[in-house]
């Protein structure tokens, strides 16, 4: 769903709607969507938890969302799809500081090659085609956010159902999109009287299947799997992109192949590789 999502919602943007205004749809439909949900399965929330999920909403909805849409409008899919693989590097670091994990030295090796790759890649983003630096630094910015926030919301899901956390998450992240005003501005400015089908149906396709879906299964796994086991398997969605990008460019729709150069593929390769080794199980963990 998120690897369709980066031509899906990149082809609106901007001239049918803002990325602001589109966070702003995005985030208020979903937020919809998990109450209708959770008002069937209501769960209380301890106060003192509040405060928690409120920081989880900053970097898991308002920050992660704003800069990916602001980022993607600005960069191509290809660019953004790679450049989200360094989530599990920086949910590593992260988990250093925050959860205590004790690192190896083929996962700092692994932490040195991303790195390298991923600066790579991003110093190429302004050499044409569909990308620019502004952009990839946007999805680099939106990548650390998210990195963050699997690493902060793990705790509430030893407490509670996955549903509960991700509803209030997504109620506080809300109101943080509609206190910066660029995204009700935008969404008040976008015309919904003149918009044909396939756009319609673009715009629920990301509020339902991007976001609905994929949100919910995510706090699912975070319930039985690791920080850096979830984030790991963002490694598939420059490959998913890839694919739906050649197939929106098969039905002539948008093309962005010329934003897949072999600088690039190159420098990817590198991101991948430092990836793996840092996602690789300990021998000793896995005897």
């Amino acid at each position: 769903m998120y690897g369709a999502n980066y031509v899906v919602a990149k082809g609106l943007m901007p001239n049918v709607i803002g990325p602001n205004g589109f966070i702003l749809l995005r985030v208020g439909g979903a937020a919809i969507l998990f109450w209708l949900v959770f008002s069937a399965k209501f769960e209380k929330v301890s106060k003192k938890d509040l405060g928690l999920l409120a920081i989880c909403a900053v970097f898991g909805v308002a920050v992660n969302q704003l800069f990916f849409f602001n980022g993607l409008m600005r960069t191509s899919p290809v660019n953004a799809s790679v450049i989200m693989t360094t989530s599990p590097i920086i949910v590593f670091i992260l988990s250093l500081f925050i959860l205590k994990e004790k690192p190896n030295s083929i996962k700092i090796v692994g932490l040195i090659i991303g790195a390298i790759g991923s600066i790579i890649f991003t110093l190429q983003g302004s050499s044409g085609g569909d990308s620019t630096l502004l952009g990839d630094l946007f999805i680099f910015i939106n990548a650390t956010s998210y990195s963050l926030y699997l690493v902060l919301v793990k705790p509430l899901m030893a407490k509670y159902k996955p549903l509960t956390v991700i509803t209030w998450i997504f109620t506080f992240g809300l109101i943080y999109v509609l206190c910066w005003p660029m995204s009700s501005n935008e969404l008040l400015e976008t015309s919904f009287t003149t918009l044909n089908s396939g756009e319609i149906l673009r715009l629920a396709f990301v509020v339902v299947c991007v976001t609905f879906f994929p949100y919910l299964l995510m706090v699912y796994a975070m319930k039985r799997v690791s920080p850096a086991v979830s984030s790991s398997y963002i490694y598939f969605q420059p490959l998913l992109a890839a694919f739906f990008i050649y197939i929106f460019w098969l039905f002539g729709l948008e093309n962005y192949t010329q934003d897949i150069t072999t600088g690039k593929i190159l420098a990817a390769l590198l991101v991948f590789v430092g990836v793996y080794l840092v996602i690789k199980p300990n021998k000793r963990a896995t005897n």
